[in-house]
């Protein structure tokens, strides 16, 4: 028996499914930058405002959908103002490539890095060191003091040693360079943050959200290393560990 299709229904292109497809994507892209952030709350927001509008066009509220639809007339540029960190946090990861900006090999960086983390983790002394990959970190090393010179653990431990000029702030490393001391970063506003957690961790998953960049945090409280990436915190790593993630993201 054949099913006779309704006029008024096209038959789909190959073109349609792409489009379909595409738009599925940056969706859900969108969904991800925004998960965990006050954006959430506000997508919300607007739903109810969306919904409010359509409600006031079916039960006849004129008052109302002229307030909503002078409002949501310009919504584009409220858009922009209200997920202006939303868009630039985006934005600037699109064409990155997932892996480091060290050059060749980094196993005399890494090596270099796991020493003095274990060595300030032993010594539970507090340390903030950010790794620059495809995003540039110029603004914030511009804010801190010109170390420029080439990693070293026994640099790094001096920086952070309690009492140092320096050792209030993120170190920035760029390659195998030490390129800056005493910056500092801006802390994450996602309200889904542990309340246990400092300063230093929130500035490196607040530079993590905004850039490419990876941070690892040393915890003067108990000593504990954790590795900041794309706005998540992994905590509790082993030195080894540490390492491992570090040559695998560069490799």
């Amino acid at each position: 028996m054949t099913v006779l299709r309704p006029e008024f229904i096209p038959i789909p292109r190959w073109q349609d499914i792409i489009d379909i497809l595409v738009v599925a994507w940056v969706i859900y892209r969108i969904g991800l930058i925004i998960r965990g952030t006050r954006a959430v709350q506000i997508v919300f927001g607007l739903a109810l405002l969306g919904a409010a509008y359509v409600g006031s066009q079916l039960l006849g509220l004129f008052t109302l959908n002229w307030l909503l639809n002078n409002f949501l007339g310009s919504l584009i540029i409220i858009l922009v103002v209200i997920f202006q960190v939303d868009i630039r946090r985006a934005l600037t990861r699109v064409g990155t490539r997932p892996f480091l900006s060290f050059h060749g090999s980094m196993t005399p960086a890494a090596e270099e890095l796991t020493q003095a983390v274990t060595w300030l983790s032993a010594h539970r002394i507090g340390g903030l060191i950010v790794l620059e990959r495809e995003v540039g970190l110029t603004d914030f090393i511009e804010a801190g003091r010109t170390v420029d010179a080439r990693i070293s653990a026994e640099l790094l431990e001096t920086i952070f040693m309690p009492g140092s000029p320096l050792h209030d702030g993120a170190v920035i490393l760029k390659g195998d360079q030490v390129v800056a001391a005493a910056c500092v970063l801006p802390l994450s506003a996602n309200p889904n943050i542990a309340k246990t957690l400092g300063t230093r961790h929130r500035a490196a998953i607040g530079v993590t959200e905004d850039t490419d960049a990876l941070a690892i945090v040393v915890s003067e409280e108990d000593g504990t290393i954790s590795l900041a990436r794309g706005g998540a915190l992994t905590r509790h790593l082993e030195p080894g560990g540490l390492r491992q993630r570090l040559e695998s993201l560069a490799s």
